[in-house]
């Protein structure tokens, strides 16, 4: 028997008494059930509702819960940062003239494995006027030196800021900025998506072609800018030129 064997081992000395938590769940799903959630998972990284959904579609009896729980054991859902602040909403703008609402993003470009640089673009979504500068860092000082820099090369005042969630535009940058600010919303991607069409097209006609050089990037982007803004016609604004908008 097993407890004469400890007690040879341990003289007249007590037994330890072992823990007695049971080693699986009684209703614990099974290891087919579980595969499938993975799978279903991994197939299009859908989340846990949809693939919820999903099983149920396929006849697989499963709860929203049950799916949940597995999908966090595995790994497979990415949970909220404690340290992300909560930003309160500000209304967007409709733009009526040139400055009332600007968006403002970041490029990031790989150097190596370790190394970036970043290039920080502005649009006016009025006249589609744009303003972009590489640098090697990317933080909340960049972003208003940028800022700085983009409001006096353009031709009127900036009116309302607006970016997304990004650690270069959080708390210091509205502090530092000195300018109405607002935030993208949470699963409103149109609301960035000036800025996000601009980023596209300035990689494509300019940075694309270019070394991964803070010197080079600024001193093309000069020449770039200065046909982006006064010669090349945007259908966005019924073929007009952003300075004949300004």
């Amino acid at each position: 028997m097993d407890w004469v064997r400890k007690a040879k081992i341990l003289g007249d000395h007590p037994i330890p008494t072992q823990s007695s938590r049971p080693r699986s769940h009684p209703k614990q799903l099974k290891e087919e059930v579980v595969n499938k959630i993975v799978k279903k998972r991994r197939e299009h990284n859908r989340y846990a509702e949809a693939v919820h959904k999903e099983l149920l579609n396929d006849g697989v009896k499963v709860s929203l819960s049950s799916v949940k729980r597995t999908l966090e054991r595995k790994y497979l859902i990415k949970k909220r940062s404690p340290w992300k602040r909560y930003h309160p909403p500000v209304d967007r703008p409709y733009p009526l003239k040139a400055g009332d609402l600007v968006e403002i993003d970041t490029i990031h470009r790989m150097i190596d494995r370790k190394r970036r640089l970043y290039v920080f673009v502005l649009i006016d979504v009025f006249s589609r006027w744009v303003y972009a500068r590489a640098y090697e860092r990317m933080n909340a000082v960049t972003a208003v030196k940028f800022a700085t820099l983009a409001q006096k090369s353009a031709p009127f005042q900036f009116n309302m800021l607006q970016s997304d969630h990004g650690p270069e535009f959080g708390k210091r940058f509205v502090s530092l900025a000195r300018k109405s600010h607002r935030y993208t919303r949470i699963g409103k991607p149109n609301d960035n998506a000036h800025i996000e069409r601009v980023n596209r097209t300035i990689q494509e006609e300019c940075l694309d072609k270019l070394p991964n050089n803070v010197f080079k990037i600024n001193c093309e982007l000069r020449k770039y800018l200065q046909y982006y803004n006064y010669k090349r016609v945007h259908g966005g604004i019924n073929y007009l030129i952003p300075m004949q908008v300004v």
